[in-house]
């Protein structure tokens, strides 16, 4: 059901709000309410019912009456332990990698900034450097969704951008970027090269290595996809004076106490939630091969726990599985390359079952 227009701005407002804003969009979720909920990439297991009391008992603890203090910098202490954060490097953490991608905007947005990203992309990046004032440049991909290279440093040496964004896997198309052609990036950039590594519980290699050689290289990961989507926590890592310069323009406590010590529970079960990673690994070749048999339907090669397939016709296919209570993304219209395609997250075996049950029905 579509949502009702809001009233019209009172005109004395309308008049102080920046033009450009008031002709954007509002970042809409789909109702999921009685769907298998299957669009957006979201971990569907829970904590066990022993974990889940475990933790209530020590969120129930925590000082919610005092501001974030020392539990803070003991998160961003794992979570260095974790990732493996490379000497001479320091982590900042944010309200999702949403804020961090913010930060960053809001740090470089000098007059005439430009960002530049591969399209189609993670929507956050172009709309940041909105935002705070910033020019973006999108490069698209190839056919097969790989980095055009050449045009990439086309558009390097031409814009001399202040950010580069590289998703790593991609968002949409859940692919891993040739590595000599992101190094050519990474060499060829004049200014920060982001590397986004969303759903590197996922993926089959990872760019840590290129942060420890570079010191304008930073790297973002958040716990979304690891399996605390809702407790809304990504971390970036870069060099330790780099990540002081960022860190002047966050927010204070900005990251809850609450939300800390789910992580650092988290954390201390990693075992728990890598076991969970490689059940949707292994569901996800599933799918890939599923999907591969289905007459009309093209799956893409996959490194995030989602998969980009396009159909012969993705609105009408969105809303039949719709219909039969599978809920994923239709992203067709997203940008010309993704015609006609659709972003499946890869769920539980059942809910998977169902996903491949109301895609072939409505075929």
């Amino acid at each position: 059901m579509s949502q009702p227009l809001p009233p019209p701005i009172d005109p004395r407002i309308a008049r102080l709000i920046r033009p450009d804003v008031q002709s954007m969009h509002a970042y809409v979720v789909q109702d999921a309410a009685g769907f298998v909920k299957l669009d957006a990439m979201e971990n569907p297991y829970r904590l066990s019912p022993e974990l889940q009391a475990r933790l209530g008992e020590r969120l129930g603890r925590v000082a919610i009456n005092r501001y974030p203090g020392p539990r803070i910098d003991e998160l961003k202490a794992a979570l260095a332990a974790h990732a493996g954060l490379p000497a001479g490097c320091g982590l900042i953490l944010g309200n999702g990698s949403d804020e961090l991608i913010s930060l960053l905007a809001l740090a470089c947005a000098r007059p005439g900034a430009t960002v530049l990203a591969p399209l189609p992309g993670f929507v956050m990046y172009a709309m940041s450097a909105q935002l705070q004032g910033l020019q973006f440049v999108g490069v698209d991909l190839t056919a097969d969704f790989a980095l055009d290279l050449p045009a990439m440093l086309a558009a390097i040496e031409q814009h001399q951008p202040a950010i580069i964004y590289l998703a790593y896997p991609n968002n949409p198309t859940a692919n891993l970027w040739d590595v000599a052609a992101m190094d050519a990036i990474v060499a060829a950039a004049p200014g920060l090269v982001v590397i986004d590594e969303a759903y590197q519980p996922f993926a089959s290699r990872n760019y840590l290595g290129g942060l420890a050689a570079h010191s304008h290289v930073v790297l973002m990961r958040t716990l979304s996809k690891f399996g605390l989507a809702g407790i809304r926590l990504g971390y970036m890592m870069g060099a330790s004076a780099l990540i002081a310069e960022i860190d002047k323009v966050r927010p204070p406590y900005n990251v809850s106490v609450l939300n800390a010590e789910a992580a650092l529970f988290a954390l201390e079960h990693a075992d728990v939630y890598e076991a969970q990673a490689r059940e949707l690994r292994e569901e996800r070749q599933m799918l890939l091969e599923s999907l591969a048999q289905m007459p009309g339907v093209r799956p893409f090669p996959s490194d995030a726990n989602m998969i980009l397939v396009r159909v012969p016709d993705a609105k009408a296919v969105f809303e039949g599985m719709k219909a039969r209570g599978v809920l994923v993304k239709n992203i067709s219209t997203m940008h010309p390359l993704l015609a006609q395609c659709l972003r499946l997250t890869v769920g539980n075996p059942e809910e998977n079952a169902r996903m491949l049950a109301a895609l072939q029905a409505s075929l």
